[in-house]
């Protein structure tokens, strides 16, 4: 197979043609992003009244004590899918900490929203820090 030149994996072998069109979707998705993105800011209302409002925040914490729980499970395992959880928690942990400050009130709501976030903000960096490192635990890591 030919390899892509420029692109290549993390143990330096070349992304085979075969493997480029999902790379070739997201490069094309993240442009026409940006058209939507300017869109949505001149058409959405400035406020909405939403159903489901505490389900949806309570799915969204449902899914970050998820993503801690299997991320730490999986760790002291020493399986080195850990490190695929902890990306996707920290991913969760950044969303949450966005909507914390985004849609907090003014004052005493704003303050709240602030340290949630800042504890989600230390949440996301400890998750980043092992995704890109070694996963430590019972097993080994390739």
């Amino acid at each position: 197979m030919v390899a892509v030149e420029g692109i290549v994996r993390g143990d330096g072998v070349g992304v085979t043609v075969r493997k480029k069109w999902p790379l070739v979707l997201l490069g094309a998705t993240a442009v026409l992003l940006v058209p939507w993105m300017v869109l949505l800011a001149l058409t959405l209302p400035g406020s909405a009244r939403v159903d489901n409002w505490p389900l949806a925040w309570i799915g969204l914490d449902v899914l970050m004590a998820a993503g801690c729980a299997t991320t730490a499970l999986l760790g002291l395992r020493g399986d080195p899918r850990a490190r695929l959880t902890a990306s996707a928690t920290a991913a969760t942990a950044a969303l949450d900490a966005w909507f914390d400050i985004t849609t907090a009130g003014t004052g005493a709501p704003l303050a709240e929203a602030l340290l949630c976030a800042a504890a989600e903000a230390v949440l996301a960096a400890a998750c980043v820090r092992l995704a890109l490192g070694k996963v430590h635990g019972r097993g080994r890591t390739p």
